[in-house]
């Protein structure tokens, strides 16, 4: 049995199936802390709910297209190859023709390959702009509120998100590490495009070694390694900016703020200490006014303030904080905190975002850019925010605000998935799930019977990473890894690529889309001119077929020594901000002249409506937090082994308080329901004292397996809300949603979602 190289989002490795067809997994060599979620990777090639065949919803394939209730319901007709793109190929040209090619909306939102050419948005997005173009998606639904405000605080996102300061820049010189969410270790072994060494455990323990003081301000305590002696500020979710303007507050009235950076590198700061100390709305955001919101003593708040300013401190801010309503103002108002401590830009201080929520998020690896494949240019300017899409099918023609414009959403007439789930990403499923039923035909390329491919109309199978060639690289990876093809494609599957070259064909685009190259000739030519492009550079690199037979190409540089703002402090004329004023805008006057009520301009407390503060509560008295998995990205693989040993009773484990279940007469074990007015989910009760009481914890990804409004399988998404962050961002909101939980009893419902649809076969297959 010969191992061969591959990677994935989760990590780098090796495999090869044995004689029984079992595939054998080995991490790369050079990984220092190798990812579990490798082990989900053996079911992938043979697990039941591999899509075998084309399948045509029946609905569909009897009536033609159009609004249909059924889908989700109906069952499948698995017809040949041919039949099946012929199917689409005259679809894609009615649409065009009777509608436009801004009615075709090209979703291809999703994770579903580390690989850079089988790239399957990359790859959709490519086919359809040279079909015309399609009405496309902005931003992401991890980062869409930070994407839209940071560029208006600090005129980049990119640098924030991308570029922030290095782990070991942090361990070195930080004394205070105070962790807006935490900094989850579970996260940090995933990087979009794959990653080869896993850094960030390792920086983790330094900083345990160190004695580095953690300040965790969190609901949970899992969001920070055991092995870190953090002082714990168990907050009341979704009030992290009320306790962040207290901070501020503190700073101010007792003169510890620094006046100097504040005059120097920022704008706006003089109208933000009005509202502080409450000058206009006669509400001092003290530290006795904090603590009232977030149940965190105001001696504690003023005692953490004064540490902040005695000590080199990094201010860092998880993703989810922003996944949030409102989710603008705690990212704004803790650089707004960092900009008042002075020590923006020095290393070891300032502010960070999105640390224990990536892998790369100051990792030491190369920003370097890989081979990809050339999407081409979108002749449709049409676009809406990611997390939006339920809002653009049901309501076609609707105007709504977005980063200070109006927009109108178009008329979808025909949905194209290519990898991704929308039903794993987006919030209120049931919501969705009517949404799907609004446009004349939805199509999906998938590997497995996803809850996507079950509201698909036209489902084509398509290839696993491990069953076709390419190459990959995450973010700041230390490795381009040749991507050998470990196993042979299963039943009628197809790569993305060949089955859009054969609708290509089919549309008189092919030579558009494919340059006449195979899949293997696109491979040597990507990286043959990204060679060539480093050679120019003095960088060598070896020829495609020593990469290929080494199984990779370990990339030049790291950049282990990095500081966010290092040259805007040093310089803040020549190095200014690219923000209209060149500095932080601790007040943005462009924000303002937006006249949103929900996000002014500059940070603020905004009460939402899913808290514990809220009226809502009276009613469901417990916010849940629906935040990553530790046992899976996202719901990739649901059905592998790593997955499923982390459910309970075969379903989705929820964590609650033991006081929380002791009121509800719920045991360690019991299968609960989790309920609101939008719908209701089964879980498994786990029960224990590391999170806030009155907090429970669910975490996204359990395959979404709706009997009526219920999801028997644990998606906690069948309760979030569809609501937006602001209208500034439109960003999504699926990280905190109230709840209630109730014992379940009687004979629980089966779970479908591990096996196949009802499919039935043409007869010309």
């Amino acid at each position: 049995m010969r191992l061969r190289p591959s990677t994935s989002h989760w990590g780098a490795f090796s495999a090869a199936p044995d004689e029984d067809g079992n595939l054998e997994v080995v991490p790369h060599p050079a990984d220092p802390a190798p990812s579990p979620l490798l082990g989900n990777l053996p079911s992938a090639l043979t697990d039941p709910t591999r899509v075998a065949a084309p399948a045509i919803r029946r609905g569909w394939l009897e009536r033609g297209p159009g609004p249909d209730p059924r889908r989700g319901e109906d069952e499948f007709v698995e017809v040949g190859w041919d039949h099946a793109l012929d199917l689409l190929a005259a679809e894609l040209l009615r649409v065009r023709t009777e509608h436009g090619n801004e009615a075709i909306y090209g979703g291809s939102y999703g994770w579903s390959s580390a690989g850079r050419f089988h790239h399957a948005q990359s790859q959709l997005h490519r086919f359809l702009n040279a079909f015309g173009g399609f009405t496309s998606s902005r931003n992401t639904y991890s980062t869409g509120t930070s994407a839209v405000v940071l560029p208006h605080i600090v005129g980049s996102a990119d640098d924030v998100l991308r570029n922030g300061s290095s782990w070991p820049t942090i361990v070195a010189n930080t004394e205070l590490l105070v962790a807006f969410g935490g900094v989850p270790e579970k996260n940090v072994f995933v990087t979009p495009g794959g990653v080869t060494r896993h850094h960030t455990p390792g920086f983790l323990a330094q900083l345990a070694e160190r004695n580095v003081e953690v300040a965790l301000v969190s609901p949970l305590r899992a969001d920070l390694p055991g092995q870190l002696d953090a002082q714990w500020y168990p907050i009341r979710p979704a009030t992290d900016t009320a306790l962040m303007l207290a901070l501020a507050h503190t700073l101010v009235t007792e003169g510890l703020h620094d006046r100097h950076f504040l005059d120097r590198y920022c704008t706006g700061y003089a109208q933000f200490e009005r509202y502080l100390l409450g000058s206009d709305d006669g509400v001092p955001k003290d530290a006795a006014w904090a603590g009232g919101l977030t149940g965190i003593p105001a001696a504690h708040i003023v005692d953490l303030a004064r540490r902040m300013a005695r000590r080199r401190t990094f201010i860092t801010v998880t993703w989810s904080l922003q996944r949030i309503e409102h989710g603008e103002q705690p990212v704004w108002a803790a650089i707004a905190l960092a900009a008042m401590l002075g020590q923006i830009g020095l290393p070891g201080g300032g502010f960070g975002h999105g640390y224990g929520s990536m892998g790369d998020t100051g990792d030491i690896g190369p920003d370097f850019r890989v081979p990809h494949l050339p999407q081409g240019i979108n002749p449709v300017k049409q676009f809406i925010p990611v997390a939006r899409i339920a809002d653009m099918l049901l309501n076609p023609g609707t105007r709504y605000q977005y980063d200070g414009a109006e927009r109108t959403y178009p008329d979808i007439r025909l949905v194209y998935w290519a990898g991704g789930n929308p039903f794993h990403h987006h919030q209120d499923l049931n919501r969705l799930r009517k949404a799907f039923t609004r446009p004349d035909t939805v199509v999906v390329h998938d590997p497995f019977w996803t809850s996507s491919a079950r509201h698909a109309d036209i489902v084509l199978p398509s290839t696993t990473a491990l069953e076709r060639e390419d190459f990959g690289a995450g973010r700041r990876d230390t490795h381009l890894v040749a991507m050998h093809r470990i196993a042979e494609p299963r039943a009628q599957a197809r790569d993305d690529y060949a089955i859009l070259a054969g609708l290509a064909a089919r549309l008189g685009i092919e030579d558009a889309f494919t340059e006449g190259r195979t899949a293997r000739e696109w491979l040597r030519h990507l990286y043959g001119t990204w060679r060539d492009n480093l050679a120019h550079k003095g960088i060598h690199v070896p020829s495609f077929p020593d990469f290929w037979e080494a199984g990779g190409f370990q990339l030049p540089n790291d950049e282990s020594d990095r500081t966010l703002w290092a040259d805007f402090r040093a310089d803040p004329v020549t190095h200014r901000l690219p923000t209209p004023s060149g500095k932080i805008e601790i007040t943005s006057a462009r924000v303002a002249s937006f006249g949103y009520d929900d996000c002014p301009g500059h940070p603020v407390w905004l009460e939402p409506v899913e808290w514990l503060g809220g009226e809502r509560a009276s009613r469901f008295p417990l916010v849940l937090i629906a935040n990553q998995p530790h046992a899976r990205l996202h719901s990739q693989l649901d059905v592998g082994a790593v997955s499923q040993a982390a459910k309970v009773a075969g379903r989705e484990a929820v964590r609650l308080h033991p006081a929380d279940a002791a009121r509800r007469g719920i045991g360690d074990g019991d299968l609960v329901r989790v309920f609101n007015e939008r719908g209701a989910c089964l879980a498994g009760a786990v029960l224990t004292p590391d999170l806030r009481p009155g907090v429970v914890q669910l975490p996204t990804g359990a395959w979404f397996d709706p009997q009526g409004s219920l999801c028997v399988h644990g998606n906690p998404n069948v309760l979030t809300a569809d609501r937006p962050s602001s209208q500034l961002s439109q960003g999504c909101t699926g990280q905190h949603v109230l709840v209630e939980i109730e014992r379940f009893a009687g004979e629980p419902p089966g779970i479908s979602v591990t096996r196949p649809p009802v499919i039935s076969r043409a007869r010309e297959m």
